[in-house]
Formats: structure tokens, C-alpha cells, sequence
């Protein structure tokens, strides 16, 4: 379900594995209880993950820990990066997407023209196969599935994500790929590259996560 990636004092990051829920659910245990089963720790979500997202999560060790990241979260000073492949081509490929976002139909969510609560994602992408786009994506806020319902919104729905019209695949090509932030006085930054899925693991995919496209356009984004 996930392997951890950073151990400290205060909290604990993990990357939790597609397909993975995040909350208990059908008598399964989601990602949380089984970190603490498995660790044997009294963990507290501050941030979630969608269960077909993959990627980094953080988890704090104690309630006050939890506030604190929680008053982070909500002043948007931790620093989000997600990765995502999509086929076709969007109606722009760099730029800011904003909208209200409204449910929809089957536990969808729709973005509109409205602008009184928005959900705000910046993002740059580059071709990495014929019809397959790399997309980096910064959430400016955090809307439930607002990066999924982003890229829907520019007509290339994310590859595997069947809910928004994406085309089948292995799984679902989102991933959390960067955490930054300073807690308690201590500057954090923790990066982990997709390990799941055949098409994040084409070499077009990494050579790009490796290259100065990525380099430039990535991780020096205001916040």
C-alpha cells in the first residue's frame, strides 16, 4: 500500500501506491490505518490523496503536530507538484486554469466560469510520445478533485481516470511528486518519481523528470 520515504520527529512521509484508499472503506483498510497498524503509531491526516493518485502524503505524529500542518495546508504554504499523463492535445499546454467548481453527476465535480471560491492550478506540459503529454501541475488550492477535474476542463482528462473520461489504462496517472515546506522552523522538501505504471516508466517520461525542461519550469514557481 505504500512505502515510507522520510521519518521525523513530528510527522512521517509516505508514498502511498495507486489504487489505494486513502479512508477505510468495504471493511478494507485504507492507506492511514495500515501505516499505523504496520508502523505501529498513532498517525493524523493532514492532506489526502485521491485513490487512484499516488505519491507523497504526510501524516503527523500527534494532534499538535497535526494543527500546526493543518494552519500550513490552509495558508497554502506547503508546496504542492503533481505529475500527470493525458492523451490529445489540450487547448492550451502552459497557463492557469481557475473556476468555481460545482458537483456534478456519478461524484463528479465541473468546473465553471465563476470565480467566488475558485479552484487555481498553474501547469506546463511537453510532449513525451505521439498523442501523450507530461503535465506538472501546481495546485494553487486544494478542491477535491481539483487537478483531475482541471485537466478534464482543457480536454485531455488524465490517462486511467475512468471517472472523468479518461482512457483506460493500468491505473490512474496522477502522482504527488513534491512536498516543500518549513515547519517549525526547519525548511522541508521531499520528491519521490512515480514507480507504478508502464507509461510513467517510459523513457521519454524520465528523461523529461530528469532534463532541463523539467529543471526550468518545475520547482521555482512562486507560491
Amino acid at each position: 500500500m505504500f512505502t515510507v520515504i522520510s521519518e521525523q520527529s513530528d510527522f512521517l512521509v509516505i508514498n502511498k501506491h495507486a489504487g489505494v484508499h486513502f479512508h477505510s472503506q468495504d471493511g478494507t483498510a485504507g492507506v492511514v490505518a495500515t501505516a499505523e497498524q504496520q508502523l505501529g503509531l498513532k498517525l493524523y491526516p493532514v492532506h489526502r490523496l485521491d485513490t487512484l493518485t499516488s505519491g507523497l502524503l504526510l501524516l503527523a505524529k500527534s494532534s499538535d503536530a497535526a494543527r500546526d500542518f493543518t494552519e500550513l495546508f490552509s495558508q497554502h504554504r506547503v508546496q504542492k507538484y503533481y505529475l500527470a499523463l493525458a492523451q490529445g492535445k489540450p487547448k492550451k499546454k502552459q497557463g492557469r486554469i481557475a473556476g468555481d467548481m460545482a458537483k456534478s453527476r456519478r461524484s463528479q465535480y465541473k468546473l465553471t466560469r465563476t470565480l467566488d471560491n475558485p479552484a487555481i492550478t498553474q501547469f506546463f506540459s511537453h510532449s513525451v510520445a505521439e498523442g501523450l503529454r507530461l503535465y506538472l501541475l501546481k495546485p494553487l488550492t486544494g478542491k477535491t478533485h481539483q487537478l483531475r477535474v482541471a485537466l478534464a476542463s482543457l480536454g485531455v482528462p488524465i490517462l486511467g481516470d475512468s471517472l472523468y473520461g479518461g482512457a483506460a489504462a493500468d491505473r490512474g496517472y496522477l502522482h504527488a511528486y513534491e512536498l516543500n515546506f518549513n515547519f517549525r522552523g526547519t525548511d522541508y522538501l521531499f520528491r519521490c518519481p512515480p514507480e507504478q505504471g508502464q507509461e510513467f516508466l517510459l523513457p521519454q517520461v524520465t528523461e523529461q523528470l530528469q532534463g532541463p525542461w523539467f529543471s526550468a519550469v518545475g520547482l521555482d514557481w512562486p507560491a
